[in-house]
């Protein structure tokens, strides 16, 4: 992270004032009704996932379409669709912080949440998967290091508080602006913004020690980020399965995983950007920017797609070719070509041509991509699990109502948390959206004392 912000002893630009009252217009503003009523319809739907989990507690996992040989589902599925969409705020705040990537600036708040809300869900997943819930607990307490499930649950696990401890860290600047310049807020709000702001006052001295902990944390969630979705694909690799025992999957899932993070955030912001009306702070540029990116990311997702499965065809192996004769033209072709589809055909059309980047393609392309991708780790973890070496008659898989109802009660408990942070914090990092005026400033001034001299001349 280059510099930091400048206190506001000094000048203020003109902007500056214009991006608080915008970013925290929405926070003392009361919700409309609209939004209470997605708000419960999402808290509904949670709660009924929650009295499907109950159903299975109960009743076992007879009630899912689990069977022998299929142990992992649709719950695993969630597992690792959950944990990857979480890889977009450490990308977005703390890798492209570190390259000083400007155009990152209104999307890093926004990108961090992705990632502390998404986090839980995914960890919660395998949880389900259990018929028994409290026997994790037998992974904390007997812990066998040479299991790729201890070191899953290692690595989320410090992934998770190493990203909230990132997450809040940034937020103190913007937490004491709100308890400074919020005047029409609750009580309770304004105790919150009071405790949380740990008497923040934005001295030089403050500035330093923030910008010297966020860049010591970004390099750190880098090296993090790349552990903890490489030891989700452990899980799948260093077993002897046909089409999961193969090299190129920790790469691939590490790419997949912050494919769809990326995509996910942009659907996110351009919600915001639209709800909130934040057009000047979320601007075109900076969804173009982010667009090219996120059409860079298919290009590679697409290397590794042709990788994968071209040197599977080229070197035949029989039990693998089983695999991919389901994919391609067997009982999972229809889900492989969707996914190959949203994936790639669909993204490279639309972002290749910039005249068709708009910002509505953008958000349908997002859509279809994570859409996509969640069949990706569909058509990775099933076809395997029903595909193997033992004799068995007949092995087939089909969610049940109780996998699928607790799916869509993962997917809008964290769309609702999104939703509900929105009202309490600001949607954008107002410091380091300051941090970019100034540096337009700078590099404007130049400029502008060159043209002044020859006027004067």
């Amino acid at each position: 992270m280059q510099g930091h912000k400048v206190p506001d002893a000094e000048v203020r630009l003109p902007e500056e004032e214009e991006l608080e009252r915008d970013i925290l217009r929405p926070l003392e503003q009361p919700s409309s009704l609209k939004f209470w009523l997605l708000c419960g319809l999402l808290a509904s739907i949670f709660l009924f996932a929650l009295i499907a989990w109950t159903n299975q507690l109960i009743n076992g996992l007879k009630v899912t379409g689990l069977n022998a040989p299929v142990f992992w589902g649709v719950y695993i599925v969630n597992f690792v669709f959950f944990i990857g969409i979480s890889h977009a705020g450490t990308l977005i705040s703390s890798i492209l912080r570190i390259a000083n990537v400007s155009w990152r600036r209104p999307f890093t708040r926004m990108a961090e949440a992705v990632t502390v809300f998404s986090l839980p869900f995914g960890a919660l997943c395998p949880i389900v998967d259990m018929g028994r819930p409290e026997r994790f607990l037998n992974v904390i307490k007997h812990p066998h290091l040479t299991s790729p499930i201890v070191w899953d649950v290692i690595c989320i696990s410090t992934y998770l508080m190493t990203s909230c401890i990132y997450f809040y860290l940034s937020l103190i600047p913007d937490i004491a602006l709100c308890r400074d310049r919020l005047k029409n807020v609750s009580p309770f709000k304004k105790w919150l913004y009071r405790t949380l702001s740990l008497g923040w006052t934005g001295t030089e001295r403050q500035w330093k020690i923030l910008d010297t902990l966020l860049t010591a944390m970004s390099v750190m969630l880098f090296v993090i980020v790349i552990s903890v979705h490489t030891n989700v694909s452990f899980v799948f690799s260093v077993t002897y399965k046909p089409g999961w025992h193969t090299t190129i999957l920790p790469p691939f899932f590490v790419l997949g995983a912050i494919f769809s993070g990326v995509a996910t955030v942009i659907v996110v912001m351009i919600a915001i950007r639209k709800y909130y009306g934040l057009d000047k702070w979320v601007t075109d540029y900076h969804l173009d920017r982010i667009a090219a990116f996120l059409l860079a990311l298919t290009c590679f997702w697409l290397y590794a797609m042709l990788v994968e499965h071209l040197l599977t065809i080229y070197v035949g192996k029989p039990a693998e070719m089983k695999i991919t004769f389901e994919r391609f033209l067997g009982r999972f072709s229809l889900m492989f070509w969707i996914m190959f589809a949203l994936c790639c055909i669909v993204p490279l059309f639309v972002l290749a041509v910039p005249r068709w980047r708009t910002i509505p393609n953008l958000v349908i392309v997002s859509i279809l991509i994570n859409i996509g991708m969640w069949l990706e780790r569909y058509v990775i973890i099933v076809p395997s699990a029903i595909n193997t070496k033992l004799p068995w008659a007949k092995a087939y898989y089909f969610p049940s109502w109780v996998e699928i109802a607790i799916t869509a009660g993962w997917v809008s408990g964290f769309i609702l948390l999104l939703m509900l942070f929105t009202r309490f914090f600001p949607s954008i990092t107002v410091w380091e959206v300051k941090e970019g005026l100034h540096e337009t400033a700078q590099k404007a001034q130049p400029v502008l004392a060159g043209s002044t001299a020859k006027e004067n001349a």
